[in-house]
């Protein structure tokens, strides 16, 4: 499912048991700086990163100060983030004007917050020119954290080089079935360099067999349930997309490649590095 980039005005594009995607949630949040944003999500956990801007977030008792440190989009510097506990309130305050992703997970124990500063993102890059998959992610949530977030995962994925793919080979994660495949419901949200660059998300849900297409944009958000979702940039532009994910029983991700393309995962360097970063 796409949906258009609009003025949500600090109301959730995802909300909570969404009918779609109902193990993530996700919001933007708009300030100025002065001004707060209180929220609070019952069974889901969270996590609070600056897209531009600084901030402080407080939740549980605890005060991270300084949150974030980019300027005019997310090219300009390292992400940070806070992770905030299930069914605890959070406060964001602006030190300067942000924009400000939250994203979430369900999960119903209350754990710990913390910090991610920008010395402990996780990243790696991998594909090639040549094969039209070179790209960067920046894990804020990954699997470093195993021990201190229940389901949430959190990624930027950036592209590297004007044009290309990404997300490929096809691959999806809608079952749980053990060891060969988890659930892991999805939501991106797209930014394009320059800004009026644009792209194409598609969702095949069965293998060799014609799927959806998405038309996207600088700000669009995707939902995927279900399918292989690969993803591209038009030619001379630059993608980035904030990734968040849901496990329904781990949070560990084991992805399933699609079979008709799964033996480009011996063309591609560094795809199996990046695979074993979401485990």
């Amino acid at each position: 499912m796409h949906i258009a980039p609009h003025d949500n005005q600090n109301r959730a594009i995802v909300d909570m048991e969404d009918a779609q995607v109902p193990l993530v949630y996700f919001n933007i949040i708009r300030l100025k700086a002065g001004e707060t944003f209180d929220y609070r999500t019952p069974g889901y956990e969270t996590c609070v990163v600056p897209a531009t801007g600084t901030v402080t977030v407080e939740t549980h008792g605890e005060t991270f100060a300084s949150i974030g440190n980019r300027g005019v989009d997310v090219w300009d510097g390292e992400p940070e983030g806070v992770y905030v506990p299930s069914d605890v309130g959070a406060r964001i305050t602006a030190l300067t004007d942000t924009e400000t992703f939250v994203a979430g997970a369900r999960f119903g124990e209350t754990l710990r917050p913390f910090a991610i500063r920008a010395a402990d993102i996780d990243k790696i890059q991998y594909g090639s020119d040549d094969t039209k998959t070179h790209r960067k992610i920046k894990h804020i949530l990954g699997a470093g954290y195993h021990d201190r977030v229940g389901r949430l995962l959190v990624s930027e994925l950036y592209t590297v080089g004007a044009g290309g793919w990404s997300g490929f080979p096809s691959h999806k994660h809608d079952t749980d079935r053990l060891p060969d495949e988890t659930r892991h419901d999805e939501c991106y949200n797209f930014r394009f360099r320059p800004d009026y660059g644009s792209g194409l998300q598609m969702l095949q849900r069965v293998d060799n067999e014609p799927g959806d297409a998405y038309h996207i944009m600088n700000r669009s958000t995707v939902l995927i349930d279900k399918g292989y979702h690969p993803c591209c940039v038009l030619p001379g532009y630059e993608m980035y997309y904030f990734t968040i994910l849901g496990g329904q029983s781990q949070r560990s991700l084991k992805q399933y490649f699609q079979p008709t393309h799964a033996a480009q995962l011996h063309t591609i360097p560094g795809i199996m590095d990046m695979v074993a970063k979401f485990k």
